[in-house]
């Protein structure tokens, strides 16, 4: 009979059997009677049978699979017998055979018993320990042992899970996955696996495996002493041996996410059984990577074939977890990882001891040492992305002093990549040594020396030591391996990188990802400081510990992003990167709004503060200058200027103006706003989300009224003006016929703290003119929304068509430098005069006004305003496209480059999805991107970035966002 090819038959929906089916069939050919359930299965159905006497599993075959094939299966159940491994005994049927045809409903079904193993499966184990792990491993290894030898005809089928067709699997399934930024990283992780595995086929080898030895199908041990147990020989084949440990890691990665290292243990106990050769280690993690592929593929394709299979429906969630934690490691840096697990060297070994002398005499007793790191001022004004800013900055230092060093176990920024989808390669462990004039390059120890590609590797007892730029001089064949004794000149070289490696024969990446520990890493490659006589390790960088200072010192009221957050030192434009040389996309810094560490205001800063920094009693022309140019851009009336340190403080001023201006005390502010921290800001503050206690802290002079939200609030939409002002009427004549008049009105523009959402039309129109009939003032919030964020307008009252009274105004008018103003008439301005002089220390001082100034420069002349027209247009139509294919989204709200995408559970309901916001940012982190949630429900994802924000950035960001939200 013909066995299986998946490739020309891939559509297998599991065959219509019911339990009352398995039940007759139990009976009447098994002589089996008692409780039946069914079991999960990919494909096939599985009952099981408990008697009282006992417990069996009832398995019928999807009927493309042929009788060889299932008895090639009882064939490795017979062959692992004595293996160690708890496997199920095959049940005879009544008429002694151990495999019988049964019809059910007119299909013919070949159905066998086999005992049932108890144990609980690792499935169920959210956080498995080593011990377990290595458990899974263990039994893999000696799986595949036991069937080394194993030939039957059944075997020669080609099912999905075979590793050697995952490349045709993925392609002939990928459209069943719905979500196309899915399947461009699927499309991606499949094609780089298959380069890399494509120079192995060849050589990997072949033999009988079971295909499935994963978390799903081992039990462990159970009270009464059995020991672990193998299930569901179902896959058993003709495959590569390698494969079989492949499809083992992979059900283990999801187990262990914030540790996928861990696998390692899997590995090694598997290499123990089955010991593994050099193209198996090569082949591992790109078979794991393919594992993961087919996983997804074959899972949304079987839910697509067979609605009400649970069992393929519930486990798409972890085999995606798996298949993006695979995914995401670098392959050659888990193959290096994995030899230097097998290679059994002691823990504890002296990483250092390898020995050996200098290499090259230095041209004077100090090492001249480039500084690559991410503090590194050699790499300010975006020099860290020039292609050759390495060895530029090596070049520059060697021809002032004559030599230049790279660092080892240094984080490098000139590594960094933008953009970035995966973790950058920083971590360095090689070094570079630049001589302008040349130098003898001397062998450190004695070995075998020997070309390597490009390379030369000199084999010592303890290491090999490898050499990129050495220029040999010999004449003859170079390729065959040459003796040298330590202190033999090698050659010469200009420009000479080394690295170490205890992985006898194999080299190590010579720049890895922050995804190892970096102490494992000095191990693998060791530290070559001794071989040059200088200190050349760069410090260590611990995250965590910093964080543990901040907590201990500063209060921590003081709230910081993320639990475990990156330890961010240093910005370029609206790029943010960590201490590990990580970059990341800054879509919530609007306080920097010609964005980060910008040459032109860096400059400016230096040379006024190198001039004089004082406070604003003193005079000096840049206050002048900044004043007429602040006034310049309000609208008319408004003609004078207030300089601050803050939003807070021009918050807390400008309700002083208005109190002061008018003799009154009583304002009105909308709900869901926040203003502030300051006394007064915060007491017109009430959003929840900030101040859980917010609504019932006011103090008897704020006056809340409804919040005009105009897809969250009592009316909505943006015709919905009329009906919130009528509210406000009754709110108003409530205060008139207690004899109260309203000093004045705030309230931002377009909502900012609730994620953008935009006013009704008309409404703050109809709400000035109420205001001012009862003498009030009208004060603009435009900290966060105005400045040009919203792009089409300068200031949001704009959008709204109105001129307030008082303008607020901080954030992105000092680009991170304390700095804030309040913008208003002359008349208002010169009322505070009732409360005597007014004074900010800082506020108006020479660097505040030329910070001020060079902010303002440089959104006209780079048309910041205009980009954030352009950038944010553009953002907001692929977040919308989004929504259209997201349920998770409900809204898209904003204008510019202030947008807000709410997150709700239920479009009718608009129940907030919050806890999925916050999973989504932790996400987003892992994707290169910073996002935060905001409102009052922390369910709207604020995008306020730079005003620098590329539409490439823009698109990464979306990209980002589309595909976190297909794996939630």
């Amino acid at each position: 009979m013909s066995t299986f090819d998946f490739l020309a038959q891939p559509s297998l929906p599991r065959p219509d059997v019911t339990v009352d089916d398995a039940v007759r069939i139990a009976a009447e050919f098994f002589g089996l009677r008692g409780e039946i359930v069914e079991l999960g299965s990919q494909q096939d159905r599985n009952f099981r049978i408990d008697t009282g006497a006992g417990r069996f599993v009832l398995k019928l075959a999807n009927p493309v699979f042929s009788a060889d094939e299932l008895h090639a299966q009882n064939a490795a159940l017979v062959a692992l017998a004595g293996s160690g491994v708890r496997i199920p005994g095959i049940v005879p049927a009544l008429d002694g055979s151990d495999l019988v045809a049964v019809d059910v409903r007119g299909q013919t079904l070949l159905t066998r018993v086999l005992h049932y193993l108890d144990g609980e499966p690792l499935t169920g184990v959210a956080a498995p320990s080593s011990e377990q792990l290595r458990t899974l491993g263990t039994l893999a290894g000696r799986v595949a042992a036991g069937l080394a030898g194993l030939e039957h005809p059944g075997l020669e089928r080609t099912t999905q899970w075979d590793a050697r067709i995952a490349g045709e699997v993925v392609d002939l399934l990928l459209d069943h996955v719905a979500s196309p930024a899915q399947r461009r990283v699927i499309r991606a992780a499949t094609d780089d696996a298959l380069a890399r595995l494509a120079p192995l086929r060849a050589v990997l080898r072949r033999q009988a495996v079971h295909g499935d030895v994963t978390d799903d199908n081992i039990v462990l041990g159970t009270a009464a002493g059995d020991g672990p147990g193998v299930i569901d020989f179902g896959d058993v084949a003709n495959g590569w041996l390698v494969g079989e440990l492949a499809a083992t890691v992979a059900s283990a990665l999801h187990h262990v996410p914030d540790a996928p290292l861990s696998v390692l243990d899997t590995i090694e106990a598997f290499a123990a059984e089955a010991p593994l050769d050099d193209a198996d280690l090569a082949a591992l993690w790109p078979l794991v990577v393919l594992r993961g592929a087919v996983l997804v593929v074959s899972g949304e394709q079987q839910v697509a074939l067979d609605g009400d299979n649970l069992y393929a429906d519930e486990n798409r969630a972890h085999e995606w977890l798996a298949f993006d934690l695979a995914r995401r490691l670098d392959a050659d840096e888990l193959e290096a990882l994995i030899r230097w697990r097998l290679a059994g060297v002691p823990a504890g070994a002296d990483a250092t001891a390898v020995g050996g002398g200098r290499m090259v005499a230095l041209d004077s007793s100090a090492a001249h040492l480039a500084d690559l790191s991410v503090t590194s001022h050699a790499l300010d004004d975006g020099a860290w992305l020039h292609p050759d800013a390495e060895a530029q900055l090596l070049d520059t230092i060697a021809a002032r002093e004559g030599h230049a060093l790279t660092r080892f176990g240094e984080h490098r920024l000139s590594r960094a990549t933008i953009d970035r989808s995966a973790a950058s390669a920083t971590l360095a462990l090689s070094v570079s040594l630049r001589v302008p004039a040349g130098a003898t390059v001397s062998a450190p120890f004695a070995g075998l020396l020997e070309r390597s590609g490009d390379a030369w590797v000199l084999h010592g007892d303890t290491a090999d030591l490898w050499l990129d730029g050495l220029e040999r001089h010999e004449s003859g064949v170079t390729s065959v391996a040459t003796s040298v004794a330590a202190g033999d000149q090698l050659g010469t070289t200009t420009m000479l990188t080394v690295q170490l490696s205890r992985l006898r024969g194999h080299r190590p990446p010579a720049v890895v990802t922050p995804a190892a520990p970096p102490a494992l890493w000095r191990a693998i490659s060791p530290d070559p400081s001794a071989l040059f006589g200088v200190e050349l390790a760069a410090p260590d960088d611990d995250p965590d510990a910093v964080l543990a200072r901040r907590d201990g010192s500063f209060a921590r009221v003081q709230e910081h992003y993320f639990e475990h957050p990156p330890l961010i030192e240093r910005g370029w434009r609206h790029h943010l990167v960590d201490t590990r040389a990580q970059s990341y996309i800054d879509m919530v810094n609007n306080v920097t709004a010609v964005g980060h560490a910008h040459p032109r205001l860096v400059n400016a800063v230096r040379d006024q503060w190198a001039l004089l920094n004082t406070n604003s009693r003193f005079h000096y022309e840049e206050l002048a200058c900044f004043s007429e140019r602040l006034a310049a851009l309000a609208p008319d009336p408004l003609d004078t200027v207030f300089l601050v340190n803050s939003g807070s403080e021009a918050v807390d001023l400008a309700l002083r103006l208005a109190q002061t201006h008018t003799g009154e005390r009583t304002i009105l502010a909308a709900t869901e706003a926040y203003h502030g921290w300051t006394v007064g800001a915060d007491a017109v503050s009430s959003s929840i989300g900030d101040n859980p206690r917010a609504l019932e802290t006011r103090p008897d002079w704020v006056r809340l009224v409804a919040s005009p939200h105009t897809f969250r609030g009592r009316y909505r939409g943006a015709s919905s003006a009329a009906a919130y002002l009528a509210d406000l009427d009754a709110d108003l004549a409530a205060l008139d016929a207690a004899g109260i008049r309203p000093a004045g009105f705030i309230a931002e523009p377009v909502f900012g703290n609730a994620g953008g959402v935009m006013l009704p039309d008309g409404y703050l129109h109809g709400v000035y003119e109420r205001i001012r009939a009862r003498g009030g003032v009208c004060i603009a919030d435009e900290v966060q929304v105005g400045y040009g964020r919203l792009g089409h307008y300068f200031w949001g009252s704009e959008q709204q068509g109105v001129v307030p009274d008082i303008i607020t105004v901080a954030k992105a008018m000092g680009n991170g430098h304390p700095l804030g103003a309040v913008i208003t008439t002359r008349a208002i301005a010169d009322s505070f005069a009732a409360e005597g002089s007014f004074f900010s220390s800082a506020g108006g001082s020479p660097v505040s006004s030329t910070v001020g100034l060079t902010v303002l420069d440089i959104m006209r002349d780079e048309r910041l305003q205009q980009n954030a027209v352009a950038v944010g247009d553009h953002l907001a139509d692929r977040l919308r496209e989004l929504g259209d294919r997201h349920p998770l989204i409900g809204a898209v709200h904003g204008l510019g480059l202030y947008l807000g995408v709410e997150l709700m559970r239920d479009r009718e309901t608009l129940e907030p999805a919050t806890a999925e916001a916050a999973l989504i940012c932790d996400r987003m982190l892992a994707e290169g991107v910073v996002v935060q949630p905001t409102g009052d429900h922390k369910n709207v994802l604020k995008i306020k970035p730079p005003l620098v924000l590329t539409e490439q950035s823009a698109d990464r960001f979306a990209d980002a966002l589309d595909l976190v939200l297909s794996t939630l």
